[in-house]
């Protein structure tokens, strides 16, 4: 099950959004040359000749100004030297085998999977057994493999399914592996690309959500259709299990895993944030689920015993009692007794509800207790619970972490009382500690070394009061005397969409290509994300998400009143979803800055819907068609508030031709309609990388190079006024 309290298909993870890679063309639209309402649909033909042609202009201009810079090399190999340092943490996944981990570095572009055991990894040295060389494999078929994680069958995990992926997208092709033999399974399971997800019902069976055909796709590209694959049959003869609805975001199938216990569910999700859990009441044929007796804005997080954990994003009273249960709230439900008498109201227990200015941000369960990664006013808690046979509820416990910092949990696995979780800080390199259910206190497993010189740099978190008069709070990380008041160039970034949170990561990169040359670095935790819970998001969708820019605009201009800035040595990043907000500041306050880094962005918000898997974030958006959602849209829209009569600053677009999910197009019209205009811009689209712009590690420092002499050239040369 999930470790987090969101669906993983957000339109991005924030820190990996254009910050952090195809023979078979991506989907487009229908050919179109140009019409009155939009005269450049052209581009968003992906792998159109016209639109290549415009592409490659672009990415020659803008290449040949930013990579001519004299800093460039030097930006491009330190940012190198920290992406592949061998010193860096290799963050495992528990497994039947041992600790397995996936790595790139100067001889492993693409990556290998590979294994040690726990007592190896707490070495200095450990000795690492390679499982499947990625590079290898790209050479062998002369294809541009990227990896897409790997599932594996409990309990010994010597059967795992490898998702691999041409340039980056989100469509994968599956294979079977088997991790004794280090060898793809000679006849084994084998999906043909497809966006797609499997769950391993046993050896000789999944259960697969892909295209299946004509017809079984939803409007956002997903699938609803859900079929038992048996080994050694063509997926021709998949028998049919569940069949959602097209108007649907999709069906994905999911197994729960306990003891004596292995149940499917089909897991159909109705809109981005409403979904219905079903159990499979059969896995050889079409029979009628069972539906789960929780909200439709939940999210199930794991099995502890019977108890079957999920939060709610909505205020609740459970069948047959008056109990309210706030959103943002942990609660149990015992699934055997629900098995037993499915038409009786369920017995729910209440686990854990966050005080105000905190909220969940994982869930995950370990063989004999939860763990809650808690933020507290944006700073990390982990907190236990765990059953008490006398009194029937949870004994609460807190494991101890550094303070101010931010906590993850990294890695645990079905049954295993162990639990890893990672710490770090703005300035503090991360490190990775194991907990476990029978070991007082935590043991430290590997910790960081440094990447930039922090000395003399701090961190402040501070509050913007926005329009409504929401407190925005917000991290500043500087020098403090670097420069008179007003005069240090400051890179201000925020996402503000889809339950994601901006805690607190350690800026590594950053540190050593901007902190370092004397900038200082902003995070605004603006409404949109889920750092005070479900109400920090819902306060933003559709047509109340002005707030969110709001919000942005507010922390803005605290850092100029402050005298942290001023608009000339201010510069803001954002990718997706951050991308749409960099966007609508671009239009909407263009004299508050002087660079805007622009990375594989949303910005054509009245059509957005139509492209790719645009179609899923209609409940967070809005949708265009809407009369009153249509209206805010458009006047929201960067794309459709350009103006000739406005002084721009000069944005920089970063986009990849093999992101599957935000289409290309976004970032290539918006360029398209300055140049009309007249207006300065400039541009890189990567030809592979996916969602991210980059397929490896080589291509991330490229971009971060790039990036950071777009910045220093605008916010450090030359400022404005």
């Amino acid at each position: 099950m999930h470790l987090t309290l969101r669906s993983a298909l957000v339109v991005c993870i924030a820190s990996a959004c254009g910050g952090a890679p195809e023979s078979k063309p991506l989907p487009s639209t229908p050919a179109q040359v140009q019409s009155p309402e939009d005269p450049y649909l052209w581009l968003e033909e992906v792998e159109g000749k016209r639109a290549l042609e415009w592409v490659e202009a672009q990415n020659a201009r803008t290449l040949a100004d930013l990579q001519g810079d004299p800093r460039y090399a030097t930006l491009e190999a330190d940012a190198l030297r920290i992406l592949e340092a061998s010193d860096r943490i290799a963050y495992p996944e528990l497994t039947g085998f041992g600790f397995a981990n996936f790595w790139q570095d100067p001889e492993h572009v693409r990556g290998i999977w590979r294994a040690t055991s726990e007592a190896s990894y707490r070495t200095e040295t450990p000795v690492w057994e390679t499982l499947f060389d990625l590079d290898a494999l790209a050479k062998v078929e002369g294809k541009n493999w990227v990896w897409k994680g790997a599932s594996c069958l409990p309990p010994d995990d010597a059967r795992c399914l490898v998702n691999l992926s041409d340039g980056g997208k989100d469509a994968v092709e599956i294979r079977e592996f088997d991790t004794r033999k280090r060898a793809f399974v000679e006849g084994g399971f084998r999906l043909p690309e497809s966006k797609q997800d499997t769950a391993w019902l046993d050896l000789d069976t999944l259960v697969v959500g892909r295209d299946w055909g004509a017809g079984t796709l939803t409007e956002s590209g997903y699938p609803y259709v859900l079929k038992a694959v048996r080994r050694g049959a063509p997926l021709e003869a998949a028998t049919e299990l569940y069949r959602g609805l097209p108007k649907d975001m999709g069906v994905w199938p999911a197994v729960l895993r306990g003891p004596g216990r292995t149940q499917l569910l089909f897991v159909r999700r109705t809109s981005f944030y409403e979904v219905e859990w079903l159990l499979a009441r059969s896995t050889t044929e079409a029979v009628a689920p069972l539906k789960l007796p929780v909200p439709s804005k939940s999210a199930l997080m794991g099995l502890l015993g019977p108890r079957l954990l999920f939060t709610i994003d909505e205020p609740w009273t459970p069948a047959g009692t008056q109990t309210e249960h706030s959103a943002g709230t942990l609660l149990a439900l015992n699934l055997d007794a629900f098995l037993a008498a499915p038409a009786t109201a369920p017995a729910i227990e209440h686990v854990f509800t966050p005080e105000a200015r905190q909220a969940m941000q994982q869930v995950a369960v370990t063989a004999g207790r939860v763990v809650v990664s808690l933020t507290d006013n944006v700073r990390g808690r982990l907190l236990t619970f765990t059953p008490n046979a006398k009194t029937g509820g949870f004994d609460r416990s807190q494991i101890p972490v550094e303070e101010n910092a931010a906590v993850s949990v990294v890695a645990l696995r079905e049954a295993d009382p162990r639990l890893l979780f990672n710490v770090e800080s703005y300035l503090t390199p991360p490190s990775l500690h194991r907990a476990h259910d029978a070991e007082p206190g935590t043991v430290e497993l590997k910790r960081s070394p440094a990447r930039f010189d922090a000395q003399g740099l701090s961190v402040e978190q501070t509050e913007a009061v926005s329009k409504d008069g929401t407190r925005i709070p917000y991290f500043v990380v500087r020098k403090a005397g670097a420069a008179p008041a007003g005069e240090t160039p400051t890179l201000l970034y925020a996402y503000g969409g889809f339950q994601v949170p901006l805690t607190p990561w350690y800026v590594a990169v950053t540190g050593k290509l901007w902190l370092e040359r004397g900038g200082a670095f902003a995070v605004a935790n603006i409404r949109g994300g889920s750092e005070f819970g479900p109400a920090w998001h819902q306060a933003g969708l559709k047509t109340q998400r002005q707030r969110i820019y709001d919000d942005f605009e507010a922390v803005a201009r605290a850092l100029i009143q402050t005298g942290v800035t001023r608009p000339g040595r201010l510069g803001i990043q954002g990718g997706s979803n951050g991308g749409l907000l960099m966007g609508v500041q671009l239009t909407q306050h263009p004299e508050l800055y002087r660079a805007v880094s622009v990375q594989v962005p949303l910005l054509d918000m009245l059509r957005y819907h139509t492209l790719l898997a645009g179609a899923s974030w209609m409940a967070e958006y809005g949708d265009p068609a809407d009369p009153v959602e249509g209206a805010f849209l458009r006047g929201i829209s960067p794309y459709h508030n350009v103006r000739a009569d406005v002084t721009y600053p000069e944005p920089f677009f970063v986009t990849s031709t093999r992101d599957d999910r935000v289409h290309p197009g976004h970032a290539r019209k918006m360029a398209a309609r300055l140049a009309e205009l007249g207006k300065p811009f400039l541009y890189w689209e990567n030809t592979d990388g996916g969602h991210s712009a980059a397929a490896d590690l080589r291509a991330q420092a490229k971009r971060h190079a790039l990036t950071y002499v777009y910045l220093l050239r605008k916010l450090v040369d030359a400022p404005g006024p």
